[in-house]
């Protein structure tokens, strides 16, 4: 790599870093992406990876910011929660519209709209980004643990009904990347000494069924796999070891899946979501090559790393902006019109795109002027 192309890297990484600040709400809530409308709002589980990368980047105040938006949220809802967890106790049945939504306005505020809500994923991962950053930076998780607490019992009390996935598809089903999320957020809290004993006792035995659930499927299949009980492949599935270390990046069930994502997911470095994937047409998501890469990276493939890491930045726009997917190796190419007039472009700048990019960066140590130390 010449030293023109790590420049390269460098800017658009520290680009990054300004198109993540300059779309974070004063409540500290970050904008999925601010030019499409859907989007315009802030997800627990885009914003738990946007607060990491921007974490490690060094902005503290950025990360801790979005970690008291995310405690305001949960614990603006205790009652609903406690009033979910105790009919689910019970064998109550329990109506979609009665768990908690995946997405907020940056005040807070429940978005009004049908979506397809009930994600379990970012009530575990914003916990394992807050626990990740208080490691780093030797930073204390008590200012945010009233709402941390009640987003563990609520993860570890509802794991195994099935939820929408990353993509807020299948809800049918029990997802992987879901309970990946979940365990590593609840495991994290069953460790912090600032938990009473009683309740660090049943998270953590909450976290262990997880990991033993999804790795005994992964046995059985020989991988991890879209869902439970399924032979499916999904990019999402690179988050079990990294970053969520349900197993490590070298573990034989890993490096199974990522050679099936290898095999059937990835096009000229870019990454599809699934197999059967149609929206805007099925393209290759920058989020998920900066996944591709990072556990490429985490497991000694260095040159895969880069790789990856450098077809994302040549996908940024003339401006340095990232978007969430490209149309270059289409799965569905006759359902991108569909999409494109429902609504509209590609969104661009996507936040979790720049989010990957600059997690990839730092972890292949690409220097970001004006990084905090």
């Amino acid at each position: 790599m010449t030293v023109t192309d790590r420049v390269a890297l460098r800017d658009l990484a520290q680009r990054s870093v300004e198109i993540i600040r300059a779309n974070q709400g004063p409540s500290g809530a970050y904008l999925a992406s601010p030019s499409f409308p859907v989007y315009r709002y802030s997800w627990l589980r885009d914003g738990a990876f946007i607060a990491d990368a921007m974490s490690r980047s060094g902005d503290i105040d950025s990360a801790e910011a979005f970690f008291a938006w995310c405690e305001r949220v949960v614990s603006a809802r205790v009652d609903r929660i406690e009033d979910v967890l105790r009919r689910h106790a019970a064998g109550e049945p329990i109506n979609r519209a009665d768990f908690l939504p995946t997405r907020y306005t940056l005040e807070g505020k429940e978005v009004g709209e049908e979506w397809w809500d009930f994600q379990l994923d970012g009530y575990g991962a914003w916990l394992w980004a807050l626990d990740a950053h208080a490691a780093r930076h030797g930073r204390p998780v008590e200012p945010y643990l009233g709402g941390a607490i009640l987003s563990a019992r609520y993860a570890a009390g509802l794991w195994e009904i099935p939820s929408y996935d990353w993509w807020e598809e299948y809800p049918e089903h029990l997802h992987t990347s879901t309970v990946a999320a979940v365990q590593a957020g609840v495991h994290a809290a069953a460790r912090w000494p600032a938990v009473e004993e009683p309740l660090r006792e049943r998270l953590m035995a909450s976290a262990t069924a997880m990991r033993d659930r999804v790795v005994a499927d992964a046995t059985r299949a020989g991988r991890f796999t879209k869902w439970i009980g399924s032979d499916a492949v999904d990019a999402s599935l690179i988050s079990a070891a990294t970053p969520f270390g349900l197993v490590e990046p070298g573990d034989p069930l890993m490096a199974a899946t990522v050679a099936a994502i290898e095999a059937q997911l990835v096009h000229d470095r870019g990454v599809h979501r699934y197999t059967t994937d149609s929206y805007y047409g099925g393209g290759d998501w920058l989020l998920l090559a900066g996944f591709l890469g990072w556990q490429y990276a985490r497991s000694g493939r260095t040159a895969d790393g880069f790789a990856e890491l450098e077809w994302i930045a040549s996908r940024a726009t003339s401006t340095g902006e990232l978007p969430e997917q490209t149309p270059d190796h289409l799965i569905a190419p006759e359902a991108r019109d569909g999409w494109l007039r429902r609504w509209g472009p590609v969104a661009t700048p996507l936040l979790w795109s720049h989010a990957m990019y600059l997690t990839l960066a730092l972890e292949l140590g690409v220097e970001v002027p004006g990084r905090l130390r």
